[in-house]
């Protein structure tokens, strides 16, 4: 009998109006059932979150809810195993990567928000009066109220708690809609939050879909004050829409199509090794990941190669075993959008470098959604597979001979979520660092990341910034305070 994965509202487990199929993507089978949300669970969620607002949670010093979201972060990595077998199983990833990303650093967002948020102080002012005795101005941070949720299926866990971390930490509850395609590790923690002693409401889980379902019942919600979001830039231009009416205060990390500039004097070994994370960790499934990929004429030809044979000794098959280091798309319907791109760049004019198809990866995981890791060359730079966000293990390689040229093909997009630059030259890297238009830019690096630094996009990719005291500012309404002397 499959494993049955329920809403989790007011600190209780209970069923949907229905139910849907969660598919395991390396093996085509099903993983559980997954109870669906539709408007009335939702309305439950955001009461239950309101009471608990105007209960135990809103009365709790900033101290007393550090310690117990830190008792969270322990207890994820408590039942480590338990989290990381259910987030191999929604996602397919190899276990080589959800043990050292994915589940620790999930867990490290309860313990870092806490923390910042005891630190997190707020501004003073002395003013001066007509009668010479003065007044003094204090800023108050409070609440927003019921935060809603929605999160992407390629992190699920660390992603979600990077939004959910700090909005608790800020005195939120929150209504959490997690993808549909992975589900487990939202509801796993519930189980969490209860053996923690989260007061009840604070937490919700609500499983669905986005229109007719869980998604858009959230954004219409008019007690809902917040939405926060990562995922595909259109389906953030429809909840912006939704989530007008009711004003509601919005942080969207969205799409990317991220460029990597790898200069004449750049480390080529260095360059390399980061290029092939780039392009194909978590199979190709990062916002951050590069699909573009620029190499100074000089190394262009060695690169191509190298980066191909790279390619070519990535390891699919069972996500369990160390042994393997790239997994599965998220699901079917995805693999047929990635597969109608592989198509299209040979329309386009595209030359396969390597790729470009669907492996045969053994019986066991045949009916998975797995694919080629794909590098192409000789596209035009107005062409739509450079123009358009994949989300899969592919990249477009193209000469470059100057900076200039370099920085308006980084900058020739309507995305502009993160970048990597490759140089050894001081100079350049801070000049074009500062020229190309992205939320972050990684020099000599990629996906290291400070969570004290402001994470988000420009252009298509997103709007305002997490991380840190930025998370801290989109989860807290400024009230200034003025007391006449």
């Amino acid at each position: 009998m499959a494993n049955t994965l329920k809403l989790f509202i007011d600190g209780e487990f209970t069923e949907g109006r229905s139910w849907f199929d969660d598919i395991n993507p390396a093996t085509g089978k099903l993983a559980a059932r997954v109870a669906e949300a539709g408007a009335d669970e939702v309305d439950r969620a955001v009461q239950a979150a309101k009471r608990a607002l105007d209960g135990p949670w809103g009365k709790m010093s900033i101290n007393e809810r550090g310690a117990l979201l830190a008792k969270v972060a322990d207890r994820i990595m408590e039942r480590f195993d338990e989290f990381l077998a259910a987030e191999i199983n929604d996602t397919g990833k190899p276990v080589s990567w959800a043990s050292r990303i994915d589940i620790p650093r999930g867990a490290a967002n309860f313990r870092i928000f806490a923390n910042q948020a005891r630190s997190f102080g707020s501004d003073a002012y002395m003013q001066s009066t007509p009668d010479g005795l003065g007044a003094v101005n204090y800023v108050q941070r409070r609440p927003l109220g019921v935060v809603g949720v929605i999160c992407p299926w390629n992190l699920p866990l660390l992603l979600m708690t990077w939004k959910v971390g700090p909005a608790l930490a800020a005195g939120n509850t929150v209504v959490v809609k997690p993808s549909e395609e992975t589900p487990a590790t939202a509801t796993l923690l519930g189980e969490v939050m209860n053996e923690v002693g989260i007061p009840k409401g604070v937490y919700n889980v609500v499983h669905g879909f986005g229109p007719g379902s869980a998604g858009e019942a959230i954004t219409q919600h008019p007690d809902v004050s917040a939405i926060t979001f990562t995922g595909e830039s259109a389906t953030g231009e429809a909840i912006m829409r939704t989530a007008a009416s009711g004003l509601k205060k919005l942080s969207f990390e969205l799409g990317g199509k991220n460029p990597a500039i790898i200069f004449e004097d750049a480390d080529f070994e260095a360059a390399l090794a980061g290029t092939m994370r780039s392009v194909f960790a978590n199979c190709g499934q990062v916002c951050l990941c590069s699909e573009r990929v620029y190499v100074h004429r000089s190394h262009y030809d060695r690169f191509v190669e190298e980066l191909a044979k790279g390619a070519q000794g990535l390891v699919r098959g069972n996500p369990f075993a160390d042994t393997t280091t790239m997994g599965p798309l998220i699901s079917e319907e995805h693999r047929k959008k990635v597969l109608s791109y592989y198509e299209l760049a040979k329309q386009e004019g595209a030359e396969v470098v390597t790729g470009g198809g669907v492996p045969e990866v053994g019986a066991e995981f045949n009916e998975g959604s797995w694919i080629e890791p794909t590098i192409w060359t000789g596209l035009s730079h107005d062409a739509r597979c450079i123009q358009e966000e994949v989300f899969g293990p592919v990249c477009h390689i193209m000469p470059f001979d100057d900076e200039e040229e370099a920085v308006h093909l980084a900058n020739d997009t309507k995305y502009g979520l993160a970048s990597a630059v490759w140089t050894t030259n001081l100079s350049q890297a801070h000049r074009v660092a500062q020229q190309i238009d992205s939320g972050i830019v990684w020099v000599n690096s990629w996906f290291l990341r400070d969570l004290r630094t402001p994470f988000g996009g420009v252009k298509a990719s997103g709007i305002g910034r997490e991380g840190g005291i930025y998370s801290l500012n989109f989860y807290t309404e400024l009230k200034n305070i003025c007391v006449k002397l």
